[in-house]
């Protein structure tokens, strides 16, 4: 069964990105500028008002009374 979209037949032609971009050259760079957004995301997230390190301290709740067990 051949696969064929407007004329590009990816089984046959998919094989060319990699030669293009050579997974041992670029993974790394990729992965550190991956984790460098996600750093940067969650500090942008954590400096929020009322948020992350900035939120308020959560005020302490009382316990409800127990109340007695029926005999």
């Amino acid at each position: 069964m051949a696969i064929e979209f407007m004329g590009y037949k990816p089984l046959e032609n998919d094989y060319k990105f990699w030669l293009v971009v050579n997974p041992a050259t670029w993974l790394i760079p990729t992965f550190i500028a991956l984790a460098a957004l996600a750093v940067l995301v969650h500090v942008a997230a954590f400096s929020l008002e009322d948020q992350g390190w900035h939120a308020p301290a959560p005020e302490a709740v009382e316990a409800a009374p127990a109340e007695a067990a029926a005999s």
